[in-house]
């Protein structure tokens, strides 16, 4: 049927499970034709809003369509659309933040609620009904196995030759019945390739011919670049010394500009027949798998640019025997990151002295995206990394401060920072001792006088001097930004 028949079937304040998962395998015609059909209801003065609970992050055509319609009343777990951002921060849309391997068993835990529907983009349908997924499993297995009813957008635009590239396991469980994930090695086939679905909850088939929206990345700046050198030679030493093998480990990498830029420096290393267990294949991942510097990649979903998009589509079947997709609790599961000994690589908001890190909240109070997988990799990897530039907003802001205006990630969870002014090695510091070490190595020059200021003031008067804080101080910075523009004192 079309998508405007299969839109009806979703009701005011209902839960709708959508797949997709960084702007990849996300339905898109049947949240346009669904909010739409909210934009009707509002004229007519009916209130109509929908729960939208997804992987992660989708496209214009889920999330920002459904907030122009002023639509969702309450989204999970992550998001990237500005006009939802919008709308959370203006307090319009409730968000439940939290890390990506945990959002399947909190649904099956029933602390969500029950989910009406699901809608879920897939690539193909077999002739015995399996669900063949797209671009990105993330959490669909979930919601077909949750969802009271089902629909199904078959998208032409995906490769057919994705069939065969996803590992979905049906073997988890709740305690008291769990078992342990049996994968030793990023490669391991652990399930099946299709997605189960019982016909009988199956209310529409929608066919579309839509591609996944992400935005192209920028070339390297000399930060990101600055970064990268940093980063490489510090994996070169850890290779060296002995305590990571001339393959490395594991690889996991965060969405953005800057991971990417560190992805394409691999390219130029001594590093060979690596491997990857992440969440996202971006970009620079298939450039390594396509000089062979990767072996195998283990994900749950793309984030690919226009060119790398349909690049990949082209060329499908050269990558079916390297790429697994598998379901984001999978990708993400603590069990399995901590086995394989992963490196992890994630972005930041801010630092602060002690190696506390923001990563969701912008001046403390307003969400940017969420903690999306980083917290699920850092607190469970075998090294921690977090990279940023130093500054931002051409200089008015210190990504290195006294102390973030929010914690998403614990110093014991973070050993390694970098910014392109240099790289701080944490393992087996004292808060003291990581704090010099961050102001020397990672902070700006224009801010580095002030910090080390704050801390030696704070080691004279601090009420306690394992993390010396001066607690009239320690927010200030973003204080004298809100009022001001700029953290320069």
């Amino acid at each position: 049927m079309g998508a405007d028949q299969a839109a009806r079937f979703i009701a005011p304040g209902s839960a709708v499970g959508m797949s997709g998962f960084t702007g990849s395998g996300y339905p898109k015609a049947v949240p346009m034709a669904l909010a739409a059909r909210i934009e009707a209801e509002h004229a007519a003065g009916r209130p109509f809003r929908v729960r939208v609970w997804t992987g992660a992050s989708t496209g214009p055509e889920l999330d920002g369509a459904l907030a122009r319609a002023e639509g969702i009343e309450f989204r999970l777990p992550y998001n990237s659309d500005p006009l939802v951002r919008e709308q959370i921060n203006s307090g319009r849309m409730e968000y439940f933040d939290l890390h990506l391997s945990q959002v399947a068993p909190m649904a099956w835990q029933g602390f969500l609620g029950p989910l009406d529907t699901a809608v879920i983009e897939v690539s193909g349908i077999t002739a015995d009904g399996a669900l063949v997924p797209s671009s990105s499993v993330g959490n669909n297995k979930t919601w077909i196995d949750q969802a009271r009813q089902v629909i199904v957008e078959v998208n032409r635009w995906q490769s057919a030759a994705l069939d065969g590239m996803h590992d979905i396991y049906y073997g988890t469980a709740l305690p008291p019945n769990r078992v342990p994930i049996p994968i030793v090695r990023p490669g391991d086939r652990i399930g099946e390739p299709y997605l189960r679905c019982d016909p009988d909850r199956v209310v529409a088939v929608v066919e579309t011919d839509a591609p996944d929206r992400n935005l192209p990345f920028r070339a390297p700046d000399a930060a990101a670049r600055a970064i990268a050198g940093h980063l490489l030679e510090f994996l070169r030493h850890e290779v060296k010394v002995g305590r990571l093998p001339p393959a490395l480990l594991p690889i996991q990498s965060g969405v953005g500009n800057i991971p990417n830029a560190v992805l394409g420096g691999l390219l130029d290393s001594p590093f060979e027949r690596m491997n990857a267990y992440t969440e996202v294949i971006q970009d620079g991942m298939l450039d390594l798998l396509a000089a062979g510097r990767l072996g195998v990649i283990s994900a749950t979903g793309f984030s690919l640019s226009p060119e790398a998009a349909a690049s990949f589509n082209a060329n499908v079947a050269r990558y079916r025997d390297h790429i697994l997709l598998r379901p984001q609790e999978i990708s993400n599961h603590p069990e399995v990151i901590r086995r394989l000994g992963c490196l992890a690589m994630n972005g930041l908001i801010e630092a602060d002295i002690y190696g506390a890190v923001n990563s969701t909240h912008v001046m403390g109070s307003r969400i940017q995206n969420g903690i999306g997988g980083s917290g699920d990799f850092a607190r469970n990897a075998y090294i921690s990394i977090f990279i940023t530039p130093s500054t931002a907003k051409d200089g008015r802001i210190s990504a290195i401060v006294p102390q973030a205006s929010h914690v998403d990630h614990i110093p014991q969870d973070v050993q390694v920072i970098v910014t392109e002014q240099g790289l701080a090695d944490l393992r087996g510091l004292s808060p003291k001792q990581r704090a010099r070490l961050i102001i020397d190595r990672c902070a700006h020059p224009d801010y580095r006088p002030a910090l080390a200021d704050y801390f030696e003031r704070a080691r004279a008067h601090a009420y306690g001097q394992q993390s010396p804080s001066l607690l009239t101080e320690a927010l200030s910075w973003h204080q004298r930004y809100l009022d001001t523009g700029s953290m320069r004192a």
